[in-house]
């Protein structure tokens, strides 16, 4: 562990996936919003 610098290691890789994650959240959350709408609509 002598050579541990913080703040040195390579972190894209994370940074990609949780850039993925988020527009998947994203998505998914809008996609339901239309689905309770849509299901609220064809109720009424």
């Amino acid at each position: 562990m002598a050579d541990y610098e913080p703040g040195k290691m390579n972190i894209t890789e994370q940074e990609k996936t949780f850039g993925l994650f988020l527009k998947t959240i994203n998505i998914v959350a809008v996609l339901v919003a239309i689905i309770l709408i849509f299901m609220a609509l064809v109720n009424s």
